[in-house]
């Protein structure tokens, strides 16, 4: 018999005995039904439960939906009769583990079990936990009852401030100051049934069919209808992410790209997970209004200008789908208007992502000048460096660098021997101009900034006549940092540490080559893998030497990334002053869609040496 289907206090249900009897579950002991137990009584008002580790017996609550796939299954339960104190949450998710719990959206149940603390990630990825009954049992009392209201997310409802100073420190034991912070704010309704409505999409529909909105529909807008994030200080409290608990075959997920919007209402419980932080498990979801995003391109260079572009491709080798190659080379040849020369980032070896002694990438580089010739693009050369297998980080056996790929009806390469993946370029002065002592060369490949992680590459360029130095990028990424929305807060950026020193590195070489040639045309470009206000970008344009391109475009179209919701920098351009006048555009082709070639765009810069 089925326990919707039951009325009034009953046993176990058929599920939960069975997983008794097969020794899954614990039944609670007799003590812990001394007294009754609500659910505020276990949320508490901070964010660890003051019964975790205890067992509760009889817990009250409404089912307001069920998660019925994936290894972590389970339902949210809700008291119809919340307590006076808004900071504790009235709802809490039942971990059944692999089980699917036989029950229905508006059960009212009794639930007996363990409350324990979930660390999405692991304790060490320093995430915040959810409050869950784990080891669970139930009983249904009732079926079809009507489930609590959904609380309204809306820049009335969460605060700008996203989360209180603790130096560092955890911020689990502080008591929730929901007027003051939005993490306190949203853990207060941690599994409460929240909504949005007409929520503008600021995170385009990824792979794992997830998206994001923001319930502050007025606060630091993109150009194009982003949320956007520059400054630490203000992430932009209004995001969360939307998933679906509808089944997919009758309730499709929306495809957006950022600047649509859900119109009407999506609601659900309140979730948190390590990939995206707080979260709406969608049990409504609003219509999809397509408000008609488009790819952006850029004007051509004239004769007399030089255009020089930088894309990370994303892990590119001869394995990529030939699609992606395509997309790519239309990209550069109709977006960019074919660069007279292009950093690229991301080119993996001749066998992707297979670990083996290979480090060549003529092939992957080959296949996509090929695809750019077939585009209509020019037949561009290229220059690169092959690494040592395994040194510079990214996808085990991808041996992923840096290269220079270059139109030689445009602009010529000046080739200088000695180059390797070992040997540092040196800065050479020859009749009061500057050159390289290689070309291409690696800036200090053996300094430990460089540790697991892409070691620069520079080249020596002629344009007219002209020498143009032009050092390609790409900084260690930022594994390892503490999410924006950590219980550590500030959260620690451990891997700015490496990404400084590497910043220090190239100024130290840009600061020789103008020493030697204060009038030297240099560009700095590739994936820093950091922001405009960082301080990265601080070291590497310290002394005045470089000028960070992006700080000179309007504040609301400073951007070409987009992560967790958040329109934000990571790749650059920058310039010496000999360079005046430079026209730079990034070109948000990617980042902002569903339907992406690379999650970067890619961004140009036009100048006249």
């Amino acid at each position: 018999m089925s326990p919707r289907a039951l009325r009034g206090p009953v046993a176990v249900t058929a599920v939960a005995a069975s997983a008794l009897a097969a020794g899954l579950l614990v039944a609670p002991s007799s003590s812990a039904a001394a007294a009754e137990t609500r659910i505020h009584d276990i949320q508490g008002s901070t964010r660890i439960s003051p019964l975790a580790g205890k067992q509760v017996t009889d817990v009250p609550g409404t089912v307001t939906a069920i998660r019925a796939f994936g290894s972590s299954r389970g339902f949210w339960i809700q008291d119809a009769k919340p307590d006076r104190d808004p900071a504790t949450s009235e709802a809490v998710f039942v971990f059944t583990g692999s089980t699917t719990p036989s029950l229905t959206v508006g059960d009212t149940v009794l639930v007996s079990g363990t409350v324990s603390e979930y660390y999405p990630g692991g304790a060490d990825a320093g995430l915040q936990s959810l409050t869950e009954i784990s080891k669970a049992t139930w009983t249904v009392q009732s079926s079809g009852d009507a489930l609590p209201a959904a609380f309204k997310l809306n820049p009335q409802a969460v605060p700008n401030r996203y989360a209180p100073d603790a130096e560092g420190g955890s911020i689990e034991g502080l008591t929730l100051r929901l007027r003051s912070y939005a993490l306190d704010r949203y853990e207060s309704l941690e599994g409460m049934r929240v909504s949005v409505a007409d929520a503008p999409v600021v995170g385009a529909t990824n792979t794992y069919k997830e998206l994001w909105v923001t319930a502050e529909p007025h606060h630091k807008r993109t150009a194009r209808g982003g949320a956007l994030y520059d400054a630490y200080r203000d992430p932009n409290a209004g995001r969360v992410k939307v998933v679906s608990l509808l089944p997919y075959a009758q309730h499709p997920f929306p495809v957006a790209d950022v600047g649509d919007e859900l119109t009407g209402t999506t609601a659900g419980p309140l979730d948190y997970d390590n990939f995206g932080g707080y979260t709406i498990a969608a049990t409504a979801l609003g219509d999809l209004a397509d408000h008609g995003l488009e790819r952006e391109r850029t004007r051509a260079q004239k004769s007399d200008e030089l255009s020089l572009a930088t894309y990370n491709v994303e892990n590119l080798s001869p394995k990529t789908a030939q699609s992606k190659f395509d997309r790519l080379a239309s990209a550069l040849v109709d977006n960019l208007a074919s660069p007279d020369i292009v950093a690229v980032e991301e080119v993996q070896d001749d066998n992707g992502a297979t670990n083996d002694a290979v480090v060549s990438a003529g092939a992957t580089l080959r296949k996509l000048t090929d695809a750019i010739a077939a585009a209509g693009g020019p037949s561009y050369e290229w220059r690169q460096i092959d690494p040592v297998d395994d040194q510079d980080g990214g996808q085990p056996g991808g041996n992923i660098r840096v290269a220079f790929l270059y139109n030689p009806e445009r602009v010529s390469f000046t080739d200088i021997p000695g180059g390797d993946s070992t040997t540092p370029v040196k800065v050479v002065a020859k009749g009061g101009t500057a050159t390289l002592s290689a070309s291409p060369g690696r800036i200090d490949p053996a300094n430990g900034v460089w540790k697991d992680s892409r070691k620069p590459l520079v080249g020596q360029f002629s344009f007219r006549g002209r020498p143009v130095f032009l050092v390609a990028n790409h900084f260690n990424s930022k594994g390892g940092d503490q999410g924006l929305d950590s219980r550590f807060q500030p959260p620690a950026r451990s891997s700015e540490t490496q990404r400084t020193g590497q910043a220090t590195a190239v100024n130290t070489f840009v600061k020789q080559l103008l020493a030697t040639d204060p009038k030297a045309a240099v560009v700095v470009a590739g994936d820093l893998n950091d922001y405009q206000f960082s301080p990265a970008l601080a070291d590497l344009t310290q002394g005045g030497v470089l000028t960070d391109l992006v700080t000179g475009v309007p504040r609301a179209e400073r951007y070409g990334y987009v992560y967790s919701g958040n329109s934000q920098v990571l790749d650059h351009i920058l310039t010496s002053r000999a360079l005046r006048r430079p026209d730079y555009d990034i070109v948000h082709i990617n980042a902002e869609f569903s339907d992406q070639s690379s999650d970067h765009d890619p961004q140009v810069v036009r100048v006249r040496p």
